[in-house]
């Protein structure tokens, strides 16, 4: 028998078409981004002149008036009830964060819905600025002039795109995202709902093939693909602030589990880790960019620029106030990694499938395994080859799980002869 009548599953839909109809009336990446005139002044400015980036007013009251009646209609006790009361707050926070653009308020909405750097993650100890430091620290040396590996092979745009049209049908058939070769991205790269964009005078490495494919591809764009083909709860297709950490972890685990990560692309995202945490002890834009300089001198100038711009966009270049996004990459990861570790234990791949039908947190997971159980959710018709066919999956974590249980100070005591004559 089912947990929920006909007329309540009925206004928990409703509630949800509300809230996803909320949700896309405050689009935070698409306010929060930059004119690229920005950039053009910035330079012609030989570096020395803060930014002057200007916003879009967001006009928050629809949104505020559909979570008002959401609200209305979610009054029970379940966890799908719970999914949606989340989902409403994270809604208001989200209306009042980019009410607040360019404002010191912008900052404490962001860690409200993003997190900081020294936010609690995982076992309630360490945030995700404890891991960056340490990857910092660790990959500081291997950066591409010191590995003794061939360098890695070079695309322009055009080339990328070629071989992603090759790749992605064999994933999606006939319902393959577009490939698109466009100035109007920031970024080397930006996926939307069913395409990626690639940004005309970017270049990119062997490994962005793999990454975009698993990251943007089978994670962003196929956990919306699912979501958006239940028939009900629609918001389940849509990126918001309360799924991102879990939906950039999960995506960064991707490039993990494929072998589409290298040191360079590790350490960037804890350099953003750091710089966040700079910026919210008062480093400005010009100090940002100088940091993203010294860390990566082999990266043009615009990318030190669009790195530092990642930081601060939405709040002030001034410093003080940055925007906390770009944090949630590390989190994300130790929280689904975290997650996938207690999925295997308990033996059930169910529990793994579970995270791609829809874009979800990982606190929605008790809702979303209910939904499911009730027949109310499909299965998730896109999945990554590693989720869809788990014995690596299993093989690789069940062993990480042993050799976490390993204590590495004694290994490096027996090695540290050795060790030492190589780092001479």
């Amino acid at each position: 028998m089912s947990e929920f009548s006909e007329s309540e599953l009925e206004r928990l839909d409703q509630a949800a078409e509300l809230l996803f109809e909320a949700e896309d009336r405050l689009p935070v990446l698409k306010s929060v981004n930059w004119n690229r005139q920005v950039a053009a002044d910035f330079f012609a400015s030989d570096g020395k002149e803060l930014p002057k980036p200007s916003y879009t007013v967001v006009d928050p009251t629809p949104s505020i008036e559909r979570v008002n009646a959401a609200r209305k209609l979610v009054d029970g006790d379940s966890p799908v009830h719970d999914w949606l009361n989340r989902l409403a707050d994270v809604t208001r926070q989200t209306a009042d964060m980019l009410g607040a653009l360019g404002t010191p308020a912008f900052f404490r909405h962001s860690c409200e819905l993003y997190g900081s750097p020294t936010t609690p993650i995982a076992d309630g100890e360490h945030g995700a600025l404890d891991l960056a430091v340490r990857l910092d620290d660790l990959l500081s040396e291997f950066d591409e002039g010191t590995l003794k590996l061939a360098p890695p092979e070079r695309f322009t745009a055009v080339e990328l795109k070629a071989q992603l049209d090759e790749a992605l049908p064999e994933h999606f058939g006939d319902m393959a995202p577009s490939v698109m070769v466009t100035s109007d991205v920031s970024a080397k790269a930006a996926a939307g709902k069913d395409y990626i964009k690639l940004r005309d005078d970017a270049t990119f490495t062997d490994l962005d093939v793999t990454q975009l494919l698993h990251h943007e591809a089978l994670i962003h764009i196929a956990t919306g693909m699912n979501g958006r083909a239940h028939g009900r709860f629609t918001v389940l297709g849509e990126s918001h602030p309360g799924n991102a950490q879990t939906q950039e972890g999960l995506a960064v685990f991707a490039e993990f589990i494929t072998g589409a990560i290298d040191p360079r692309r590790f350490r960037r995202l804890a350099d953003r880790t750091i710089a966040i945490d700079m910026a919210v002890n008062g480093a400005d834009f010009l100090d940002l960019y100088a940091f993203f300089r010294e860390k990566s001198t082999r990266d043009a100038p615009f990318e030190a620029f669009e790195s530092a711009r990642r930081i601060v966009r939405g709040g002030m270049v001034e410093g003080g106030a940055p925007f906390t996004k770009d944090g949630v990459y590390l989190s994300g990861l130790i929280e689904v990694h975290s997650y996938l570790h207690a999925a295997i234990r308990s033996g059930d791949t169910r529990l793994i499938k579970l995270l791609f039908v829809g874009k979800i947190d990982l606190d929605d997971l008790d809702a979303m395994d209910m939904l499911a159980r009730e027949n109310f959710l499909k299965e998730p018709a896109y999945l990554p080859p590693w989720a869809s066919d788990a014995r690596y999956l299993l093989a690789y974590l069940s062993y990480s799980t042993f050799l976490n249980q390993i204590d590495l100070r004694k290994v490096t005591r027996r090695y540290k002869s050795l060790i030492a004559s190589n780092t001479n």
